[in-house]
């Protein structure tokens, strides 16, 4: 039960890239991490790739990494319908790589120059966890021109996967992300249709939802125009899963026709796992607080999601990986900063990605691992 966050900035030789890492380590010999990945120095694509791969493969040898641990790679690019071929040539950043278990996940969210690509990685030390938990990327519908159709398709193809291997939406899926280019004019159309999918497959304000973020995300195929990543548990229990809400902070999703949960709880033997939608500077009444300000606007979003992390037993210094969106490219500098400030060595990238209100300077999510002890739950 003493069991808290670490966080190591890791020193790579002369490789020009930075890596941080979060790792927990679980009571019953289980560890989780966490990976920020980014080059340091300007160039080619190719180079900037090759240096994230060489930084990252020497990260895994400094944690002790072994054997297939990866679970989720991301990639956020700075222009991925031009970067493709260089992902594809690069065997860990390839979703098609045989023999990997690993799920990869691509989107054009830049990061900050000379940054061209930043990597964030997720590893778990039991393999056996493979089996049960199921990352899936990049699902997407370019068929038809309409937003609306495309994210039904997408999630009507999503649900027949999950149905082959005895799974619903309603039951197993935890997290999912859902990337819509040109957020401002499509998510409108993107939140009407998912709502409407998930009221005929059991998900509604009487239920429950899934926790989400939904933000701007370019995908290497021009035509699509939302993008699905997504996380489910074969064999999670309901008991095992809570819906996180802090509405003394923020108001139930649905108030402004959004179906999402603020954040979810999944309890294991030794820990629980908390994932935190996108979360941004909103009151109890749905406002945006702090309009203008993107510094205030921070503070009130990770006050946010601190009272959300307080209904599951954890605080802002238990979170694995920090993910922050924001509007203006300018508004970088300060965030980052302000940022490493408050958290030190953790996993934090900050992305050029605006969310789905024109309001909102920036928005955070994450993940975060506290101690527990429930000898009778599943080890993960």
């Amino acid at each position: 039960m003493n069991a808290r966050m670490e966080y190591h900035a890791l020193a790579i030789g002369k490789i020009p890239a930075t890596v941080n890492v979060s790792r927990f380590r679980g009571a019953g010999g289980v560890d989780e991490l966490h990976f920020i990945v980014r080059p340091t120095a300007p160039g080619r694509i190719e180079d900037q790739l090759d240096a994230v791969e060489r930084a990252y493969r020497q990260a895994l040898e400094q944690m002790g990494l072994k054997g297939p641990t990866a679970r989720l790679r991301r990639f956020f690019c700075s222009d991925l319908p031009n970067q493709t071929a260089a992902l594809e040539a690069q065997p860990f950043a390839n979703p098609q790589q045989p023999g990997d278990s690993c799920a990869v996940s691509w989107i054009g969210q830049p990061p900050m120059p000379p940054v061209k690509v930043a990597l964030w990685a997720y590893h778990l030390s039991d393999p056996a966890a493979a089996a049960s938990h199921h990352w899936s990327t990049g699902l997407v519908s370019p068929g038809t021109t309409s937003t609306d159709q495309q994210t039904r398709q997408v999630f009507e193809n999503y649900n027949q996967w999950l149905q082959s291997r005895g799974m619903t939406l309603a039951e197993h899926v935890i997290r999912t992300w859902l990337f819509v280019p040109n957020v401002d004019t499509h998510y409108q159309q993107m939140v009407t249709a998912r709502r409407e999918f998930f009221a005929a497959h059991g998900l509604t304000a009487d239920t429950h939802y899934i926790a989400s973020t939904g933000v701007d995300g370019k995908p290497s195929d021009l035509a699509a125009r939302v993008v699905l990543d997504a996380y489910a548990i074969a064999e999670v229990r309901p008991e095992q899963i809570r819906y996180l809400a802090a509405l003394d902070h923020l108001c139930p999703t649905q108030h402004y026709s959004v179906t999402f949960e603020r954040a979810t709880a999944v309890a294991w033997r030794d820990r629980a796992q908390i994932f935190i939608s996108g979360t941004a500077s909103i009151d109890a009444a749905g406002q945006i607080v702090h309009p203008g300000n993107v510094a205030r606007q921070l503070d009130r979003t990770l006050e946010n999601v601190e009272m959300l992390l307080q209904q599951a037993g954890a605080t802002l210094a238990d979170m694995g990986v920090f993910l922050v969106y924001i509007r203006d490219a300018g508004d970088h500098e300060l965030v980052w900063n302000e940022m490493r400030a408050r958290f030190g060595h953790a996993p934090i990238e900050v992305i050029v990605a605006p969310v789905c209100r024109p309001g909102w300077l920036v928005e955070v999510e994450g993940q975060a691992t506290v101690p527990v002890s429930n000898p009778q739950l599943p080890a993960l």
